[in-house]
């Protein structure tokens, strides 16, 4: 068993380096710059950390419909509204990451600002959730965001804010937020406890809303519509569940998420992982909780269905569609990560995962991570950091402007490119430039995956080396 096992190790050890011999990427900085467009997009009283010398306090009044604080969180894009069931997704799968490769965080020293983005999301979502059966899904109003361009700081439009309770329910805003806080609060278990269980307590009552009071977000909070609709809310539920048997070992929670996965028929393979799909992530965590085949199966299937028969680009990138291109890859190939951890097809996913991520930072041909590599996007379509410095005017000249951003927006992952690999860096085109938090998620948590499977190589290469130099010994001691 032993010589199984270290033979096994052996041959990951030797394509992952492998794989790495292409071309090496600076993970570190990447996940350094990842963290800092997180901190870029922070509503309300900013830290005295901050480390984004062009943002300051904004929206520091953001109240509900009978004054609750809804200050804090984070803005959704390059524009200022709040919108809770991204926000939550991006969350839950920031936490993953966290969980699942937490040296990688700590080897870059950024741990302690890792755990900060996951928090300055999850302490948002407490205030939001005001009593048992309500909670507020949205602050700002895309209708009238749209009309303002300049800095969020400089902002003096009204900001309504939207939610769901019991009469105007929301199974998927309120199942996905429970997912996130559970994730936060097994993050923050031996951190901080009383944060943990507090994060925790929350999510248990959002599960019960969310299953008690069944409807999707959108028919109560109808902008949301728009521009993130839902089109279920089984797989949320089900994610819940799955998310809460994993930060308690509570049966029921892993019975319902059982019996929700049948009744939702969620066992069909998906084409995708984002923020209105969740299935596949139900797949992976499913099987990861429980390593029955019915998951296992699952999550390969959808693995293997991405890397070798989804529609690709000339130069290689899995192609799901042209609004959020890169997010897509990322996603998926961080869910392919998490399969690969147990045992499901490992040297290939990795790879693959490898090859997505690493075009990504320029083996297509250029960066498309703000401020990382030799050519990266110069222009996102971002309000904010179009700005010149105050005192100086923002607004619409500053959106038409052929520069460069005078900020830059360092970490962001934009959009990217067509299914030709054709991309334009102009402010004006979102569907190439637009940053989202959404966008970064999947994308920061599998660059952390390969930072870990770096650090376990090398770890693996040194106690190689020196079992070598202990036989070398003995052979020369004989």
């Amino acid at each position: 068993m032993w010589y199984a096992t270290s033979m096994m190790n052996r041959v990951i050890l030797a394509s992952f380096l492998l794989a790495g011999l292409a071309r090496c990427y600076d993970y570190n900085e990447v996940l350094r710059l990842s963290l800092m467009f997180y901190e870029a997009q922070r509503s309300g009283h900013l830290p005295v950390n901050n480390r984004i010398p062009w943002r300051a306090d904004s929206a520091t009044t953001d109240k509900g419909q009978n004054g609750e604080d809804l200050s804090g969180g984070y803005y959704d894009a390059g524009d200022f509204v709040k919108f809770g069931f991204t926000m939550a997704s991006t969350t839950t799968i920031l936490a993953w990451g966290y969980l699942s490769y937490k040296d990688a965080y700590e080897e870059v020293n950024e741990w302690e600002n890792a755990l900060g983005s996951i928090r300055w999301a999850a302490e948002y979502f407490i205030k939001c959730h005001v009593s048992d059966y309500e909670f507020y899904g949205q602050v700002g109003d895309f209708s009238l965001d749209q009309g303002f361009w300049g800095r969020p700081e400089d902002m003096n439009m009204s900001r309504p804010s939207y939610k769901i309770d019991k009469n105007r329910p929301g199974s998927d805003l309120a199942g996905e937020t429970s997912a996130a806080l559970s994730a936060v609060s097994i993050v923050f278990t031996k951190i901080d406890s009383n944060f943990s269980a507090s994060c925790l307590s929350h999510a248990k009552q959002l599960y019960m809303f969310a299953t008690q009071y069944r409807g999707l977000y959108h028919d109560a909070i109808k902008g949301a519509a728009q521009y993130y609709e839902s089109t279920d809310y089984g797989d949320e539920l089900t994610w819940a569940a799955a998310w809460l048997y994993k930060a308690t070992k509570e049966s029921q929670y892993l019975d319902d998420a059982e019996y929700m996965y049948m009744k939702y028929r969620l066992k069909e393979r998906p084409n995708e992982f984002y923020y209105n799909k969740k299935v596949a992530g139900v797949q992976a965590l499913l099987a990861e909780l429980t390593n029955q085949s019915e998951y296992t199966e699952a999550i390969q299937n959808f693995c293997d269905y991405n890397l070798y028969v989804q529609k690709k680009t000339p130069k290689g990138l899995l192609y799901i569609e042209k609004s959020g291109t890169l997010c897509h890859a990322a996603n998926i190939v961080f869910l392919c990560l998490q399969a690969a951890d147990i045992g499901i097809m490992s040297t290939q996913y990795r790879t693959f995962a490898k090859d997505q991520i690493d075009y990504i930072l320029g083996d297509g041909g250029q960066s498309y991570v703000v401020g990382f590599g030799k050519n990266y996007p110069l222009q996102p379509h971002h309000a904010a950091s179009s700005c010149l410095d105050r005192p100086a005017p923002c607004d619409w000249e500053a959106y038409r402007s052929p520069k460069p951003n005078p900020q830059v927006l360092y970490g962001a992952l934009v959009s990217g490119p067509d299914e030709n690999d054709n991309y334009k860096d102009l402010r004006e085109e979102y569907i190439y430039n637009e940053v989202t938090l959404d966008y970064n998620a999947g994308f920061q948590s599998a660059v952390a995956g390969l930072k870990h499977l770096e650090l376990r190589a090398s770890r693996q290469k040194a106690m190689m080396d020196a079992n070598g130099l202990q036989l070398s010994s003995n052979a020369t001691d004989a």
